[in-house]
């Protein structure tokens, strides 16, 4: 695994600590994180979109409302470009460590990071090497439009590292994972659906943009 450390930058730790603050604002956060730049040059095969900064910010000020991110370490799984862990560094997470597997991905992450001078470390690596825990998982794992299940592997990692998981999914899926939770002894506290818009990326696509509805899931 290649580790990718990261120091904020003084100047720019301290306006967003202003821009955020101790008391955080639902539309500060999402502000902030229509700043996080997308793929290069995405992979189908990853099915690399960028996570919509609107959804990231529902999810991730949901979880910061329970209790799950502040002070918390929180791992992001198929970090991606660092929407997820850069939202949860600006949510007041004590640490945050995200992990993918693609190179490409990691060095916008780490262009980004460096732009809202976040203290997130990054590491490339398929999630199934992850061997330490979190008290928070978040993640927008696969929809498996290109390989069917894609999202079981993370799910299963979440599970295994930690006991509580917010993570994306299509909604009409929602039924077989609380199924499959279940048969790991956790279960889906809570279910929120949203409308996503998959931008036109991949050659393949033939609408500019489709409108799919996903579920915001926080796994216990």
């Amino acid at each position: 695994m290649a580790g990718m450390t990261g120091n904020p930058d003084p100047e720019k730790s301290d306006y967003i600590a202003d821009t955020i603050g101790p008391y955080v604002k639902k539309k500060d956060l999402a502000i902030a994180l229509q700043g996080v730049a997308s793929f290069d040059d995405p992979n189908p095969s990853l099915e690399q979109y960028m996570t919509d900064a609107n959804l990231a910010t529902e999810m991730l000020f949901g979880a910061y409302s329970n209790g799950d991110i502040a002070g918390m370490k929180v791992i992001d799984l198929g970090c991606g470009t660092g929407m997820l862990s850069i939202g949860s560094w600006l949510l007041g997470a004590g640490m945050v460590r995200g992990f993918d597997v693609s190179e490409k991905a990691l060095s916008v992450a780490e262009m980004n990071r460096n732009k809202f001078g976040a203290c997130v470390e990054y590491t490339m690596c398929d999630i199934r090497e992850i061997d330490e825990g979190a008290d928070t998982v978040v993640m927008n794992p696969p929809f498996g439009c290109q390989t069917r299940n894609a999202d079981r592997p993370f799910l299963d990692k979440a599970m295994e590292i930690s006991e509580c998981i917010y993570s994306i999914h299509m909604a009409n899926t929602v039924e077989f994972i609380r199924e499959y939770c279940a048969e790991k002894g956790r279960s889906v506290h809570s279910c929120k659906i949203y409308k996503y818009d998959i931008p036109h990326v991949f050659s393949f696509h033939k609408r500019a943009k489709q409108t799919v509805d996903v579920a915001v899931l926080n796994i216990r």
